[in-house]
């Protein structure tokens, strides 16, 4: 997960209730790379504009999750004097938006342009100011009205277009910006009362350790993390193979990937290489990549 420049890899958590997409979600800024000098400093005054900053939590990436009922002004920012809101106050940090489709379609439509361009604008009779908003955006919501669909109890009585409508609340151009789903399943009770035994590979420190070693690598490579490469930049940094062309082509007809998601889908498959230390792009990469987004929506 990269934590520099405007586009960021944005992430959706899906799964019943109680199965840790909160945990999940505030794990994240503990894997992410250290925060440099000038993304603390960054950080601090936005969150003193705020009144909000302490020195406990210098270096120290923010993680803001929030409420569903929060307003627009709330997320973007305002006031006479304008101050940052819940998007800037993420800045080189996590944003959290638990419940998804609950919020107001309105109120989370703001979230386009920042995760775009990096920047929100405030603008107020008296005057206007711009605010930094590089945050990594993690989602999170239920897969059904109910939240059970596809839980081994069987719980779930919603009807197929209910789950659909419950879908849609969220609209199609946020989910385009959408780089990953995770489907988040209920942990069997034998597992949950079983004393099993972490992978040393699967630490904290250890799944740390390799992302950074990942963006030690896409900074030596083209200067910059995957996520912020342009299109032109893509073609250069994310050779394909003939096998990986024609993955891409199927996904984007079977799953109508704008030329948005074509590039997000490249962008995710290279930073795939690279935690797995492949200087090249091959198919299982480009694969696991499209799994990501195929579930987006549906």
């Amino acid at each position: 997960m990269d934590v520099l420049g405007p586009r960021l890899y944005t992430l959706l958590l899906r799964g019943p209730p109680g199965t840790g997409k909160s945990m999940l979600a505030q794990r994240l800024p503990g894997l992410l790379p250290p925060m440099t000098e000038a993304e603390a400093l960054e950080s601090a005054a936005l969150a003193s504009l705020a009144g909000r900053f302490t020195a406990e939590r210098w270096r120290v990436r923010p993680f803001r999750a929030p409420h569903h009922t929060a307003s627009g002004v709330a997320l973007v920012g305002g006031g006479g004097v304008p101050r940052p809101g819940e998007i800037s106050l993420a800045h080189h940090g996590v944003l959290f938006l638990d419940e998804l489709p609950e919020w107001d379609r309105r109120v989370i439509e703001v979230l386009r342009e920042p995760l775009e361009a990096g920047t929100i604008h405030v603008s107020r009779a008296a005057r206007q100011s711009v605010f930094p908003a590089q945050f990594q955006l993690v989602a999170a919501m239920n897969p059904c009205p109910c939240g059970w669909l596809g839980h081994a109890s069987g719980r779930c009585q919603c009807a197929p277009d209910q789950v659909l409508r419950y879908r849609r609340r969220v609209s199609g151009a946020l989910y385009d910006r959408i780089d990953m789903a995770i489907e988040v399943p209920a942990v069997d009770a034998t597992d949950m009362t079983s004393r099993s035994v972490v992978d040393a590979d699967d630490t904290t420190a250890h799944v740390r350790e390799r992302v950074a070693r990942a963006h030690a690598r896409q900074i030596e490579r083209q200067g910059k993390p995957n996520a912020r490469l342009v299109p032109a930049e893509v073609d250069r940094h994310c050779k394909r193979t003939v096998a990986t062309e024609s993955l891409l082509a199927q996904a984007m007809s079977r799953w109508s990937l704008s030329a948005r998601g074509y590039h997000r889908v490249l962008k995710v498959a290279r930073t795939i290489a690279d935690i797995a230390d492949c200087e090249a792009i091959d198919a299982a990469h480009v694969a696991e990549a499209i799994g990501y987004r195929r579930d987006l929506g549906g």
